[in-house]
């Protein structure tokens, strides 16, 4: 529960209250982005900073 408790706190506020939106639509519209992001360039302590795909054996473009 505690990783899914600090992926929430994350969420909220490095995406849902990071910037002003002018519609729930522009907010859903940047979400997309930001998991991109978080998933892919944005370095985690846990992992010695590098990004949580750098874990996952055969993403697409990743087959050996």
């Amino acid at each position: 529960n505690g990783k899914v408790e600090r992926f929430n706190r994350t969420l909220l506020d490095e995406w849902a209250y990071a910037r002003p939106y002018h519609s729930e639509q522009e907010r859903r519209a940047a979400f997309g982005e930001w998991l991109h992001t978080y998933n892919h360039h944005r370095g985690h302590t846990a992992l010695k900073g590098q990004p949580p795909a750098s874990r996952v054996p055969n993403l697409t473009g990743q087959y050996s």
